[in-house]
């Protein structure tokens, strides 16, 4: 640099810019990860490996109605930061990285990031990430079943025929959704709760208040802890209609926990499923932010109603359609008694991510 300069009488400070805009020229190029490595004086010298990445649409009861979910493949190598970087990026609920597993039952690792929160267990990134897996060429221990290592333990995944156990999205079963003819169907076991009962006083009343209830108190049934990993709060309404009408107002209380809400309709007439949910989680600030379709929520959601007798398996949940989503999750049980959530997978997105 210094025989340029004197070479072609350009001052240190012009070539220094340039070099800053090629460094930054380069980082635009290779992503969001590179950006912050020229950002903190990183030079040329620091590149990103290029990796495999997916892009999953679950749960969706038409293609593109459902929860978007992004894949990084060969993860190894990739720092707690980058990680949350590259889920930041995204923009969107969840994004995940698959690694090697650690366990010997285990058919991959996978780490699951909400923005920059990394999560124990989620219900459309477990789905999700099964079918970019699979997709990538995957192949599973014992046919039929995906053994997924996180945050929570093992969850078994396994493929399910479209509209099992019943209509399907038009009715009371338990079908996967009716989302693109290549869509792959799959279901996840549903984990033990690691937290259950009732709330106390003080934050079943911020719940309610933060929903904008507290001057309907007839609207709701029960408050219930049914936290599975990303630390749901369940609020029953006395039917699927008033959860559509809820209006959340967070700025009141400053929010702490992840609310799910759930509504039960009488019966299943005209499309329409028999369980109605809404997912509003803390997005870190104070506020919450609804998700188009949870997997964990279901699943939580699901245990409290059966073992309350409100409902029984089969039967399918609606969820989303207040962000402009049409989500379908299927609920089964099987001969064992274990609690199964299901939905379409469709690998929408395949390419690279250089990170």
């Amino acid at each position: 640099m210094r025989n340029l300069t004197a070479a072609k009488g350009v001052s240190r400070d012009r070539v220094e810019m340039f070099s800053t805009r090629l460094r930054h020229m380069w980082a635009v190029v290779n992503g969001p990860i590179a950006s912050a490595r020229v950002r903190a004086g990183s030079t040329l010298a620091t590149m990103p490996t290029t990796r495999p990445f997916r892009q999953v649409d679950v749960f969706g009861a038409r293609p593109f109605a459902g929860n978007p979910l992004a894949v990084v493949h060969d993860a190894v190598g990739l720092t707690d930061e980058q990680m949350a970087d590259v889920s930041a990026w995204t923009n969107l609920s969840e994004c995940t990285f698959l690694l090697p597993p650690t366990d010997p039952g285990a058919d991959y690792r996978v780490r699951i990031f909400a923005g920059r929160r990394e999560l124990p267990f989620a219900g459309h990134p477990t789905l999700g990430t099964a079918a970019a897996w699979l997709d990538a060429g995957g192949s599973p221990a014992v046919a039929g079943r995906v053994v997924q290592e996180c945050g929570v333990g093992l969850v078994t995944v396994r493929e399910i025929a479209e509209g099992a156990g019943g209509e399907g999205r038009d009715g009371d079963g338990a079908g996967a959704g009716g989302a693109a003819a290549d869509a792959v169907a799959l279901a996840f076991e549903a984990p033990s709760l690691l937290r259950s009962g009732t709330p106390e006083t003080d934050e079943r009343d911020a719940v309610v208040r933060t929903l904008g209830l507290e001057a309907d108190a007839d609207a709701v049934l029960e408050v219930r802890w049914i936290d599975n990993g990303p630390g749901w709060i369940g609020v029953l309404l006395r039917d699927a209609d008033a959860v559509l009408a809820v209006r959340p107002e967070p700025a009141r209380d400053g929010v702490e926990r992840s609310i799910g809400v759930v509504g039960l309709r009488a019966e299943a007439l005209d499309g329409e499923p028999r369980v109605e949910i809404r997912a509003l989680i803390v997005d870190g600030e104070g506020g919450l932010v609804e998700d188009p379709v949870t997997g964990s929520l279901n699943a939580s959601a699901a245990q409290w109603l059966i073992d309350t007798g409100r409902v029984s398996a089969p039967f399918t949940a609606a969820q989303g359609r207040m962000v402009g989503h049409d989500g379908r999750v299927s609920i089964t049980r099987d001969a064992g008694g274990a609690l199964w959530v299901g939905g379409a997978a469709v690998v929408a997105i395949r390419g690279e991510i250089g990170v």
